[in-house]
């Protein structure tokens, strides 16, 4: 496995697989790897020729200094995982590699969608993706792209920017990768103690209820339960919402030709955790 530390080289190295008509599939991350990046490399593995990861913990898609701060960064463990799944390129770049002059994101208009859910929660952080992401894709020239759907409203606005730029890359959604019990893996899970990781279960089950609950339950009614679930734990409800897949805007009135998707955000001793579930 090759390591590129800075933007030159790697663009240099990827002109010449590009003149040999290498196929490239790419999966950017923000390191702390676990087995749910690993499963988009396997999927990339089996469609392209060479394969490109990045470790870059992107400062510009934090709202809150202190979560930037404790963010997992644990390279020497990931270049590990990455070189044992068969990733050909490492791509570890420097802050002046992405923002050149300020470490600043661009404004996207990606259709509404950038406003929902965590773009409501966290002001801001869909133009941080929308700049890392489009840096990124621009340096490596990948051909094909993978996101996981854990990161479900990341995906749309991905596929999104992809549209906006008129980029020539194919974007891949991968499904959720979840632990045996259910939990889904994320970095965040680092900073999470044992006990806490079983707590963390919560998330899952209660996403398992709701789609249990979907098909004949009032919404309103689903809300409340949730609530419910919450009110007696120490953990913090950010909130829960169904939405319908394509738009991300909020159940209003079920329609027999949508698809919608159950979506969840809890803190958990001070861990903020993320998760979905198709309905």
């Amino acid at each position: 496995m090759k390591v590129f530390r800075d933007q030159a080289s790697l663009v240099e190295y990827i002109a010449q697989l590009k003149k040999e008509n290498k196929t490239i599939g790419f999966a950017p991350t923000m390191g702390a790897l676990h087995q749910g990046h690993m499963s988009l490399y396997s999927i990339a593995k089996k469609e392209n020729d060479i394969i490109v990861a990045s470790v870059f913990v992107n400062p510009t898609q934090f709202n809150n200094l202190e979560d930037l701060e404790k963010y997992p960064r644990t390279e020497e463990n990931d270049l590990l995982l990455l070189e044992n799944i068969g990733v050909d390129i490492a791509y570890l770049p420097r802050i002046q590699d992405i923002y050149p002059t300020e470490t600043k994101s661009k404004s996207y208009d990606f259709g509404g969608i950038e406003n929902e859910m965590e773009g409501a929660a966290r002001p801001g952080h869909f133009d941080g993706v929308g700049t890392v992401v489009s840096e990124l894709l621009r340096q490596v020239q990948p051909d094909n792209a993978y996101f996981g759907e854990k990161d479900f409203q990341q995906l749309a606005i991905i596929r999104k920017l992809v549209e906006i730029k008129n980029l020539k890359v194919n974007i891949h959604g991968a499904p959720i990768f979840r632990a045996e019990n259910g939990l889904a893996l994320s970095s965040r899970n680092a900073r999470l103690t044992e006990k806490e990781k079983e707590e963390a279960l919560i998330l899952y089950q209660t996403l398992s209820q709701v789609k249990e609950w979907f098909p004949t339950m009032d919404y309103a009614e689903i809300k409340e339960k949730v609530a419910q679930i919450f009110e007696n734990t120490p953990y913090e409800l950010e909130y829960f919402l169904i939405a319908d897949e394509k738009t991300l805007k909020e159940l209003e009135e079920k329609s027999p030709e949508a698809h919608y998707r159950a979506f969840l955000v809890v803190w958990i001793s001070g861990v903020r955790l993320i998760d979905n579930m198709a309905c």
